[in-house]
C-alpha cells in the first residue's frame, strides 16, 4: 500500500481508502461488513470513509464496530455531515451550526472514537451562511473532535470562499471528495486546478463508475446476478442510467486489451487510472465481499504509461463526461427535509 499527503497538510492517508456508502448497514450484513473491513486492514488500508447519512447512521455504527479494538492512532477515520438523518426534521439536515455540532457528537458516538481525522461537508448548503458553517467547523476542530475539515462536490468558487474562511479561522480545509473516473471527468477543467492552487487534494468516489468499468456489464445483456445493478439495496438506481448507455458499455469492453497489457483486472485499471492524477490523494473503494478489497488494493502503486493513458482516451472517446457544470448542479439548492 502506498500513502499520500492529504492537501498541504502533514496527514498521510492510504491511496486506496475504504468507503461504506452503499454497503454497511444496507447491502451487506454486519458480519460480512466486518470481514470486509478486516480484509482492508490486512491489505494495508488505514483510511476509512463514511457519512452519518449512509443507511441513516447505521453505516457509522457498523464501521465503528468493525474497527473496535484497532489502535486508533494507526487509523484515519473520515465522516461527513449535511444530508438528512434520524427522523429528518427541519434541523436534522444541512450545515447550520446546530446540525453540525449535534451531528459530530452523534458520529463520534456511533464510530466509537473521541475524534475523526477528517470532518467533511457532504454538499454545499445554500440555505446557511458559509460563515456560520465554517465557524461551526472551526469550533469542532478546536474542541478536538476533528483534526481537519474537507468538503464534497463543491464548486471552485465555493472551495475558494471556504478555504479563505478556514484560513482566517485558523483551521485547515485540506480535501475535496468528488465523483471521478475514466468516464466522469467533470472536475478536471476547473475543480482540480483550483484545488492545486489552494493546496487541497481529491478523495474520489466511484472510480469504477458504479461498477461499469469492471466490464461485468455487456450491451444487450442482463445484469449478472449479485451485481449492484440487480440489488435494489445496493445502489441499483445509481447505475441504471449508465447501463442504459449501450455505446458506453461497448466502449468499456474495448479497455480489456489495455488492462491485459498491464496485467490488471478491469477494476484495477479503473482504480489505477484515477491515481495517475497528482491531485488525487486516494480512491474510495467499497466492497460487498472481502475478495473485492484485495483485488482493488492491487491498483496501489501501479504506473500507467502515457501511451496507454492516451489509448484509454481514444477507446472511450465522446462517452467521457467532462462538462464542469455538473459540479454546480450537484448540491441541492433548497434544504432537504
Amino acid at each position: 500500500m502506498r500513502f499520500r499527503h492529504l492537501g498541504r497538510s502533514g496527514l498521510k492517508i492510504s491511496e486506496i481508502t475504504y468507503g461504506n456508502w452503499l454497503t454497511h448497514g444496507s447491502q451487506v450484513a454486519s458480519e460480512t461488513a466486518t470481514r470486509c473491513v478486516q480484509a482492508a486492514l490486512d491489505a494495508g488500508i488505514t483510511t476509512f470513509d463514511t457519512a452519518d447519512t449512509y443507511a441513516n447512521t447505521r453505516a457509522e455504527e457498523v464501521l465503528g464496530q468493525a474497527l473496535a479494538g484497532q489502535r486508533r492512532e494507526s487509523l484515519e477515520i473520515f465522516t461527513k455531515v449535511y444530508f438528512p438523518t434520524g427522523p429528518k426534521g427541519p434541523n436534522d439536515t444541512g450545515l447550520s451550526r446546530k446540525h453540525i455540532l449535534e451531528s459530530i457528537n452523534g458520529s463520534l458516538r456511533r464510530l466509537g472514537t473521541d475524534y475523526v481525522d477528517l470532518y467533511q461537508a457532504h454538499r454545499y448548503d445554500y440555505a446557511t451562511p458559509l460563515e456560520e458553517t465554517m465557524q461551526a467547523f472551526a469550533d469542532v476542530v478546536r474542541s478536538g473532535k476533528a483534526l481537519y475539515i474537507g468538503v464534497s462536490e463543491w464548486t471552485p468558487e465555493q472551495l475558494r470562499a471556504g478555504h479563505a474562511l478556514a484560513r482566517d479561522l485558523g483551521i485547515q480545509l485540506i480535501s475535496s471528495q468528488p465523483q471521478y473516473s475514466m468516464v466522469w471527468r467533470v472536475i478536471e477543467e476547473k475543480v482540480i486546478p483550483t484545488c492545486e492552487d489552494l493546496g487541497i487534494s481529491q478523495i474520489v468516489w466511484s472510480p469504477v463508475a458504479q461498477g461499469v468499468l469492471t466490464g461485468k456489464y455487456h450491451p444487450g445483456q442482463a445484469a449478472p446476478e449479485g451485481s449492484r445493478a440487480s440489488d435494489a439495496k445496493g445502489g441499483q438506481q445509481m447505475i441504471s442510467g449508465l447501463l442504459g448507455n449501450e455505446e458506453l458499455l461497448r466502449r468499456v469492453q474495448g479497455l480489456r486489451p489495455v488492462a491485459e497489457e498491464l496485467d490488471l483486472s478491469m477494476a484495477q485499471l479503473a482504480v489505477a487510472w484515477v491515481l495517475q492524477n497528482r491531485n488525487v490523494a486516494a480512491a474510495l473503494i467499497g466492497a460487498s465481499r472481502p475478495e473485492q478489497v484485495a483485488e482493488n488494493v492491487a491498483a496501489s502503486g501501479v504506473h500507467i504509461p502515457a501511451e496507454l493513458m492516451t489509448r484509454i482516451d481514444e477507446v472511450l472517446g465522446d462517452e467521457v463526461v467532462r462538462d464542469p457544470q455538473h459540479t454546480y448542479d450537484t448540491s441541492p439548492k433548497e434544504r432537504l427535509v
